[in-house]
């Protein structure tokens, strides 16, 4: 069931000067909406941003009427990235709250944290953000790029304008170690080579070494699923040493985080990167979405792909309880898996009834003067990496991350 651009507008409701008008409500009546974000901490740039986006979903929500005549309260907890804090908020969220739907999570690590917690309390997960794939459960919707979705384009774009010898650097934790064996498979069979593959803590900031070791081996191109703040490090030290002009860069996370707007032109010019979304998009979905923003924050800068994603997962909920007339798990689920639609800011999202992922355009893109330039749009890109091992239709008591097997 599709939701058409003009339904889509009407149900954010346009902002007008600063505020958006707010219709009365039932007193103790509202439907509760959790959220567990690295609001502070090392994570706070992928963060605070998503925390502004789930509060200009609920405003924009709410100014239309609410949802089955309910308003939508949101209940926000910072987890300080701290990955023991979304154990703890998870469990507050669906025992003391007792919220009606839970969207949240950053990391992979974040998000396993919490998801049997939903899953016991029966509570709707969404989980908004570009990770490794593989998760198969049918208490949660996973609205960001996997994988094949992203590196599958990524890989031979990057390698077209480079060439088949490839050295990886990643974080080494789940997504990281996973996203490395994709790139491998991806470089192999474009008729590729990867000769080294390097994973560091997320705290290592210090890439000399790797540097030196990598002017040695003389790839044609680096591939960087690198993360966070210590790793942006990397991409600073890499031109400094001279080498950004001599051998290209590809990453699958620069630019989640705004880290292009952190990185001088100098350092971040023509890296290659794929995402669901970009602030230049040129749509009017996107340029109406941006003056909602700024008509909200004062300005757009903040605004990035996991902001988008968590947006665009709150509007698909909200849709879904439409549809639903309810909040119940169950009927909220079978909206869910009826191929439910929207349009919004990144393009056109449609929920996977076998996977719970989302089909989503993806960007080919270059980083140019601080800017995720697009190249080329990829639409409606399926998650075969999961559909390879997830059909929640035939067996929906999974509860499983598969490790896939490449």
């Amino acid at each position: 069931m599709t939701l058409n651009r003009r339904h889509f507008l009407a149900g954010t409701a346009a902002l007008t000067g600063t505020a958006l008008v707010r219709p009365a409500f039932a007193a103790g009546d509202a439907i509760k909406l959790g959220s567990i974000l690295d609001t502070s901490g090392i994570f706070d740039a992928y963060g605070k941003p998503m925390d502004m986006a789930a509060r200009l979903a609920v405003k924009e929500i709410n100014a239309a009427g609410g949802l089955l005549g309910r308003e939508v309260e949101l209940i926000a907890y910072d987890t300080q990235s701290d990955m023991a804090l979304y154990t703890q908020y998870g469990q507050q969220l669906t025992r003391q709250d007792k919220v009606d739907v839970v969207h949240g999570g950053i990391l992979s690590a974040s998000r396993e944290a919490i998801r049997q917690t939903m899953r016991k309390t029966k509570t709707p997960y969404f989980y908004n953000v570009l990770y490794e794939g593989g998760v198969c459960d049918r208490n949660i919707f996973i609205n960001g790029v996997t994988p094949a979705q992203q590196v599958e384009a990524l890989v031979p774009h990057a390698m077209k304008n480079s060439g088949p010898k490839v050295y990886i650097l990643a974080a080494d934790y789940n997504y990281g170690q996973i996203t490395a064996r994709w790139i491998q498979k991806y470089v192999a069979d474009n008729g590729g080579e990867v000769i080294a593959t390097d994973f560091f803590p997320l705290d290592v900031s210090d890439f000399g070494a790797t540097i030196a070791k990598i002017q040695t081996e003389a790839p044609d191109l680096v591939f960087a699923p690198l993360v966070g703040g210590a790793h942006l490090s990397f991409f600073r030290q890499w031109a400094a040493s001279g080498m950004k002009d001599k051998i290209p860069l590809a990453s699958t996370t620069l630019g989640l985080g705004n880290e292009q707007k952190v990185l001088t032109a100098e350092e971040g010019d023509g890296i290659m990167i794929a995402f669901t979304y970009s602030r230049e998009l040129d749509t009017p979905a996107n340029v109406d979405f941006k003056k909602r923003w700024a008509a909200e924050y004062g300005d757009d800068s903040a605004i990035h792909e996991p902001a988008v994603t968590n947006y665009q997962g709150i509007m698909t909920w909200a849709e879904a309880v439409r549809q639903a007339g309810s909040v119940d798990r169950d009927a909220l689920t079978e909206a869910m898996e009826s191929g439910i639609s929207i349009e919004g800011p990144a393009g056109k999202l449609t929920v996977d009834p076998k996977t719970h992922h989302a089909v989503l355009d993806v960007h080919l893109m270059r980083i140019e003067n601080q800017q995720m330039t697009v190249l080329e749009t990829l639409p409606q890109r399926q998650p075969i990496d999961t559909q390879a091992v997830c059909d929640l239709e035939a067996n929906p008591d999974d509860n499983t991350q598969y490790e896939i097997q490449l």
